[in-house]
């Protein structure tokens, strides 16, 4: 009976994960003439483009430098070199993240100390910072998960009191305000990652780093581009992390439509709220000022069955993240105890990640819903 009533569709009926289609077919006509451009002109590494686009993106954002690189993770990498953060140096991190969080950590020789994530947002729980912190910790990286700030008012509050840098990581949530200000501006410095499924996505790797400090922008700038203060004179150990032309063209086109989209995926997030209520699963909230769905997480106690149903009646979902950080093979040398992140432990054993994108239809949110509710009618 379920199968009939919600599986044996063809495969135009089926629901992806996410469709980065729709998006180019709204930017594609401007954006084919800067095309053009581009290539003519061979301004295919930094250049004129990202320009274009850091300006745009440093007003939206309402800081005064935004400086493109090539990934979220090496705008994570440059943000602590730049913060000062380096060997032997500890930061706090949430145990609830994608491993490039810890990547740039650990790239800078510096040692993650991992912190447990709040139950309702699976933010980095504050008051589970503040208890693993000594001497020798110089920073903290809230990550703004699934599209949420985290709560930057403790935030800003503990890293004021012990004198430690905030380092933004809104790699999942541009756009996203808490207490009406962009996430990106409240700390030293704040990253962001424009893989091409992100709200925001270019047609590539990119990234950009932000900051109100001019020196600390000088200096990114320096360090992506090899570290030069002027042609062929390097200050210090550089790296190739410049954002290509192409990425900034892309974003530059795609940045006046973000708002609209961010506004569809909240509606999608409404639909499923209002069609899963009274499920036994524990639905996504709003904890701290805002949240623009970069991804949609419920937690549910039988995830990997539910999981394979879905997959079975046409719904495609994720797993965002099925191991946690503090129990990666890589990460098994360091120093903690692993039994002391429940939170982080539960939203890795439940979470499941439906389907969540701008210009998602009410037909499809109707069959995930449908589908959802069919596996727990069984």
């Amino acid at each position: 009976m379920i199968a009939a009533a919600v599986g044996s569709e063809p495969d135009r009926l089926r629901v992806p994960f996410s469709d980065l289609s729709l998006q180019w077919r709204e930017i594609a006509d401007a954006a084919r003439a800067d095309l053009e451009i581009l290539f003519s002109t061979s301004s295919f590494c930094a250049g004129p483009f990202v320009e274009r686009f850091e300006a745009a993106v440093a007003d939206y954002l309402g800081v005064r430098h935004a400086i493109g690189v090539n990934s979220g993770t090496s705008a994570l990498h440059l943000a602590l070199i730049a913060a000062e953060v380096g060997a032997g140096d500890k930061v706090l991190v949430p145990a609830n993240t994608f491993i490039a969080t810890i990547w740039a950590v650990l790239y800078v020789g510096a040692v993650p100390v991992l912190c447990d994530v709040e139950p309702a947002s699976g933010n980095i729980d504050v008051e589970d910072a503040e208890r693993r912190i000594d001497p020798s910790v110089r920073a903290i990286i809230p990550v703004h998960l699934y599209g949420q700030p985290a709560n930057m008012e403790a935030v800003l509050a503990l890293a004021d009191h012990h004198g430690l840098a905030v380092i933004e990581d809104a790699a999942q949530a541009i756009g996203a305000r808490y207490r009406g200000r962009p996430v990106g501006g409240f700390g030293l410095l704040g990253c962001f990652s424009f893989y091409p499924g992100k709200n925001l996505g270019a047609a590539g790797e990119a990234g950009l780093v932000t900051t109100d400090d001019a020196k600390l922008a000088d200096r990114v700038r320096a360090l992506r581009n090899h570290a030069q203060t002027e042609r062929y004179l390097h200050a210090e150990l550089g790296f190739n992390y410049r954002m290509e032309g192409i990425q900034g063209l892309v974003l530059r086109h795609k940045l006046p439509h973000l708002d609209g989209w961010t506004e569809q995926r909240r509606a999608v997030a409404r639909r499923y709220a209002m069609g899963l209520a009274g499920l036994p699963l524990t639905l996504p909230q709003v904890v701290h000022s805002d949240h623009v769905y970069h991804l949609y997480v419920i937690l549910a106690e039988q995830r990997d069955r539910l999981r394979a149903f879905l997959g079975e009646h046409g719904v495609e979902t994720g797993l965002h993240y099925p191991v946690p950080i503090h129990r990666q093979p890589c990460l098994a040398k360091l120093e903690m105890d692993r039994k002391s992140y429940p939170v982080s432990d539960a939203y890795a054993r439940n979470g499941l990640s439906l389907p969540m994108f701008a210009g998602m239809t009410d037909v499809q949110t109707c069959r995930v819903v449908t589908a959802v509710r069919a596996f727990y009618r069984a």
